[in-house]
């Protein structure tokens, strides 16, 4: 028997894609998503929106000149990103220390403590949310509804939000179909006339977000449309077991922070995995871990903490599903 090393050319594709370029590209594509948020919740979402950009810029600055001795690399927006996310994962209303103290989390603790970008293995802006909502839940489960006056200052109302309205009612012993009356419409679940999270309030504008990373190969389909796939249909199968019991898959897909999740958090290119295989196993683990948080856990919500569990995963899953390599050993007999 004989060994051979067969080995294949290099590929040679060469492309404009940098760093840089992929870190803008998705902060164009949260403009829909920060456009609509700001327009629902005016002014406190435009100070939230700063307050948590600045603090990401001001603190991976301030850790890589003064503490790391090196080169600020702030311009090429990843910093940009983490703030932005960090602000759609959070009430409008939330005092503004609060989340300056978020933003540090995220930046100083769970992206520069392992060596900065492209070596962090949690995604920065969720370590930053699940930290404030573990400190200050009060604050961070009093969700603002759209008002007229959202360009003042006041105190806005607050309600709870679709996945809360769900999850207390059927602890209550109401059924889904005395609670749906409670929610919003689809219609206005769909373009975010509702309250919650800056980021959960406007499915479509997330979605054409999402589209716009494809068309610009920033992401691939296989983890956000396994993510959405999965979680509609493991809820679709529930609803069929008891529609009196659990929501139809549509609710799911439309309430909470599921499509945000899937489109701009679950595909972070260094927290998710490298091939096409390991992608929908991980879009699989989240969507399968996120119904299961909000059915029967005690959070309405399980986006962030199943991506944060699927990324603890991605080495092994990196690990077990590795891309073909250019060379292999082809045994003769």
């Amino acid at each position: 028997m004989t060994t051979r090393l067969v080995l294949s050319g290099s590929p040679h594709i060469h492309g404009d894609q940098s760093v840089q370029k992929i870190m803008w590209g998705v902060v164009l594509a949260l403009i829909p998503a920060l456009l609509v948020s700001f327009w629902y919740f005016g002014l406190g979402a435009i100070l939230i929106t700063t307050v948590a950009v600045l603090s990401c810029l001001i603190t991976e600055y301030l850790i890589q000149r003064l503490i790391l001795k090196e080169q600020s690399t702030v311009s090429d927006g990843s910093a940009v990103i983490t703030g932005i996310l960090l602000a759609l994962n959070v009430p409008s209303n939330l005092p503004l220390w609060m989340i300056a103290v978020g933003s540090i989390v995220a930046i100083a603790i769970a992206k520069m403590s392992f060596g900065g970008l492209g070596k962090n293995p949690f995604n920065p802006a969720l370590i930053g949310r699940v930290f404030l909502l573990i400190s200050f839940p009060v604050a961070m489960t009093s969700w603002p509804l759209p008002e007229a006056n959202r360009w003042v200052l006041i105190d806005a109302l607050t309600g709870p939000t679709s996945l809360g309205v769900i999850k207390e009612g059927l602890a209550k012993g109401e059924t889904i179909s005395q609670l749906m009356p409670e929610v919003p419409s689809y219609l206005n679940m769909l373009i975010g006339n509702m309250g919650g999270s800056l980021g959960e309030v406007s499915a479509l504008a997330i979605l054409i977000g999402g589209l716009f990373m494809i068309f610009r190969r920033i992401i691939t389909w296989h983890i956000p449309v396994t993510y959405i796939l999965t979680v509609f249909v493991f809820t679709g199968i529930m609803y069929l077991i008891d529609p009196n019991l659990y929501a139809d898959p549509v609710f799911h897909l439309l309430a909470g922070g599921l499509m945000l999740g899937a489109i701009f958090m679950a595909t972070d290119m260094v927290t998710s995995p490298m091939s096409f295989t390991g992608m929908i196993i991980f879009g699989i683990g989240c969507g399968v871990l996120t119904v299961l948080i909000r059915i029967w856990a005690a959070y309405p919500e399980g986006v962030s903490f199943a991506i944060l569990i699927m990324n603890a995963f991605v080495p092994l899953i990196n690990k077990g599903f590795k891309p073909k390599k250019f060379g292999e050993e082809v045994k003769h007999g």
